[in-house]
């Protein structure tokens, strides 16, 4: 009489926290509010980062974090699991800072200051960065997306040009000039050290 074993197979972590989110993501999108509440907790550093990184200001991005996750909250039931929760959020993020850019860029431009931006990077240019996430910030906005996007989140330049609504060319030269930018800014600060 021979004895069998059985192996159990436990799924690796991450295999796991993707079957725990993917529950989550049907719970909310039924309405379980403890649920959303859950993949809030979990996702909401990182789209601050992303946020703070894209607007360069830091009550922006707290704005611009709220309202992604209201949108995602209101577009939930619309979620396909085609990508994965993240990138849909992360995609639902650059959307909402690049619409309150374009709302500001509009405001500004219509009230005569020219466009947006130009005097903050101006003051910025006067005075260099002390600090990485100083020069970032400084960047002008088209180099500043891609950098963070690029750089720093790892999308490929396809997804970048597609959340920018820019050519991947465009993309590719954004990326060219921040790292020009930041590489002189840095220098800048290194000579007077």
């Amino acid at each position: 009489m021979g004895v069998t074993a059985r192996v159990v197979e436990f799924p690796d972590p991450a295999a796991r926290e993707a079957a725990e989110e993917s529950r989550a993501v049907a719970a909310a999108a039924g309405g379980d509010r403890s649920a959303f509440e859950r993949l809030y907790r979990c996702h909401v550093g990182r789209i601050h980062g992303l946020c703070l990184r894209l607007t360069g200001h830091r009550e922006t991005a707290e704005d611009c974090v709220q309202e992604t996750f209201v949108s995602a909250w209101r577009g939930l039931a619309r979620f396909q699991s085609r990508s994965a929760f993240a990138t849909w959020l992360h995609r639902i993020a650059v959307n909402t800072v690049l619409s309150r850019q374009r709302g500001l860029a509009y405001a500004l431009e219509s009230a005569g200051d020219g466009p947006s931006g130009a005097l903050d990077r101006q003051a910025a240019d006067d005075a260099p960065p002390l600090d990485l996430e100083a020069a970032i910030a400084a960047l002008p906005d088209g180099a500043r997306h891609v950098l963070v996007l690029v750089g720093l989140y790892g999308f490929s330049h396809e997804e970048a040009a597609g959340a920018l609504g820019i050519a991947i060319g465009t993309s590719k030269a954004q990326l060219y000039r921040a790292r020009q930018i930041l590489a002189a800014r840095l220098d800048l600060v290194l000579e007077s050290t």
